[in-house]
């Protein structure tokens, strides 16, 4: 019965979602689902800290990795442009995610101790919904700094980001000089290092 084949499929999809919504926060071995059209890649490799220069970067010209601009969860305009100039931490978050939660007062404070000199940018995706988002960022005081609403993707592409409770450090050149998930002392200390 073709018609019995098409109505399985959208049912097989969200059933596949619920499982890894409901899985994808709660240990070590985690393994959540990336944003919609990214590729997966292994998340057991070590987290990267290499300091390669920025792709398409040329002097005077705006680094690729801040050439972009996306939405942000009260459904205003962020230009990662603005980055420019100045170390950024971006924090990759899902609003469902138990760990996020549990860690976003320590973000807020570490924002908070740096603004001065760090921008720090959270980027909520992964099926969170803009509701979602900006109750999660009310919640847990993290509303103090831009919040991107990247459920598409777009951004935890651009990064390569599979995994929410992650981290990407840029150099004021806009140079990734680290990727992967740190706990909240590794943070302060990476963080109090850029320039």
């Amino acid at each position: 019965m073709p018609g019995a084949r098409a109505a399985t499929v959208p049912i097989a999809t969200l059933l596949t979602a619920a499982v890894l919504a409901l899985t994808a926060c709660g240990g070590a071995e985690e393994r959540p689902a990336a944003p919609s059209g990214a590729t997966a890649t292994s998340i057991d490799a070590a987290p990267s800290t290499a300091a390669a220069p920025s792709p398409g970067a040329t002097a005077g010209a705006l680094p690729e990795t801040i050439s972009f601009s996306a939405r942000t969860i009260d459904g205003g305009t962020f230009a990662g442009s603005s980055l420019a100039g100045k170390p950024a931490v971006l924090w990759f978050w899902a609003a469902w995610c138990s760990r996020c939660r549990g860690v976003a007062g320590e973000v807020a404070a570490v924002q908070r101790d740096n603004a001065a000199r760090v921008n720090l940018i959270g980027v909520a995706g992964l099926g969170s919904g803009d509701e979602a988002m900006r109750r999660f960022a009310r919640d847990t005081g993290i509303d103090g700094f831009p919040n991107l609403s990247d459920d598409d993707g777009q951004v935890w592409r651009r990064f390569k980001v599979t995994s929410q409770e992650h981290y990407v450090l840029l150099d004021s050149a806009g140079t990734v000089v680290y990727s992967g998930p740190l706990s909240q002392p590794e943070l302060r200390n990476r963080v109090s290092g850029l320039s």
